[in-house]
């Protein structure tokens, strides 16, 4: 049974929330091994903000990296069907070729770093057209009063926003535009089980 995706609890754990909340988008909750939310969370949170305190520069590039590639270390144990890829810099391009978009049409999710008055993780979970569907993990009460960002209030299992890839490819600190090259980072995770192949999801953008 897939369970809804969750919101982080502290102003500070959107990396580990959005990385969880793409474990549970691809697997079931019963298939999903206790060791991987109990690595996720002791990874995660490894930054210090400039008054020395800790955890309260969120979750480093560092740390997702590891994480990327420990997740995939853990799927050659057999333990989950799970393959995962680090992306960095400029490497992190939303377009119609781009490898977060061919991951979104093949069923993966993506964990990626956008602007949101700070950096901030959230996870893409499909793709339709021009936009993006995505699980934002900070909870919001107000509307959004952007062109292309849409609030999405009846698919908890999936997606709470709708955005169009225009704004996440805009240039300049907007909310859900991504950063600047340096400081791009995403994290692609498929559940190989489930995984389409690129041939099954030719999509032609208009």
């Amino acid at each position: 049974m897939k369970i809804p995706l969750q919101y982080q609890r502290s102003e500070y754990d959107c990396g580990p929330t959005a990385l969880l909340n793409a474990v549970s988008f691809l697997f079931d909750r019963k298939d999903i091994p206790p060791d991987i939310l109990k690595h996720i969370m002791m990874y995660s949170l490894d930054t210090f903000n400039t008054d020395g305190e800790a955890c309260k520069e969120g979750t480093s590039q560092m740390a997702m990296m590891f994480l990327s590639n420990w997740l995939n270390q853990y799927a050659k144990i057999g333990r989950l069907p799970v393959a995962s890829e680090f992306l960095c810099g400029k490497q992190v391009q939303i377009g119609e070729h781009s490898r977060i978009v061919s991951a979104l049409q093949q069923g993966g999710a993506v964990v990626l770093r956008v602007w949101y008055d700070c950096g901030h993780y959230v996870t893409l979970t499909g793709v339709s057209g021009k936009s993006v569907t995505l699980f934002d993990p900070y909870f919001r009460r107000q509307p959004f009063r952007q062109e292309g960002i849409t609030a999405i209030k009846d698919k908890p299992f999936a997606a709470n926003r709708k955005v169009d890839l225009a704004v996440l490819g805009r240039p300049g600190r907007h909310p859900y535009s991504l950063e600047e090259s340096e400081k791009r980072e995403a994290v692609i995770l498929f559940n190989t089980a489930t995984r389409k192949t690129p041939e099954d999801t030719i999509e032609y953008f208009l």
